[in-house]
């Protein structure tokens, strides 16, 4: 009997047979917008259940882990675009990350599905969320295969590019607007770097 998290794994990792061929097949699935109306279609009962505060049900597996944490933090991103609720499960998606890595559930996962664990923390306007998420992108990058490294050299450096964001000022700058937060004058000057919105 298949898993309920199974369809959307299936889904958010495709059929590839090396991190590479993974991250080329659904990149523009996982970090661009051309797919939010399929998202919402597809799983959009599921993100509003996992927004209300269900589906502990998953939390007996890594791969139900998983599946739970990116129902939080990267279906919302993709559904509510643009919207104060698209960070709506970013607590929710921190707090089990963290739990199921205690539990060492990431070494249950292949490398790729750790990296969507750990983008919860990278997601997070907590100076120790990320830390632990550089830590932990540190100890995946040890683990890769020698073919792989330069893949999870690029999560790493978009880890420790958001960690500055968050030292430098407490907060992603580029959430203000959507928040209805102020910018302060640093941040207004930021946001006009380019790559400073992720």
């Amino acid at each position: 009997m298949l898993a309920p998290w199974q369809p959307l794994l299936e889904w958010w990792f495709g059929s590839g047979t090396s991190p590479q061929d993974v991250a080329d097949e659904k990149s523009t699935l996982w970090f661009g917008k051309y797919h939010d109306d399929e998202a919402r279609e597809r799983f959009g009962d599921l993100v509003e259940h996992a927004l209300a505060g269900g589906l502990d049900e998953w939390l007996v597996s890594p791969q139900g882990w998983l599946g739970l944490v990116l129902l939080l933090d990267q279906l919302p991103r993709m559904i509510y675009r643009d919207t104060p609720r698209a960070f709506d499960g970013d607590r929710r998606a921190q707090v089990l990350a963290l739990k199921g890595l205690e539990k060492g559930w990431q070494h249950r996962l292949l490398p790729l599905e750790q990296v969507f664990i750990l983008l919860a923390l990278e997601h997070a306007e907590v100076p120790e969320f990320q830390d632990d998420s550089v830590r932990h992108y540190k100890l995946l990058l040890d683990e890769v295969r020698e073919a792989d490294k330069r893949l999870f050299e690029g999560f790493l450096d978009y880890a420790e590019q958001h960690r500055r964001v968050i030292a430098r000022f407490g907060r992603f700058p580029h959430r203000n607007l959507i928040l209805g937060r102020l910018s302060t004058d640093e941040e207004m000057d930021f946001l006009l770097e380019p790559g400073s919105r992720f």
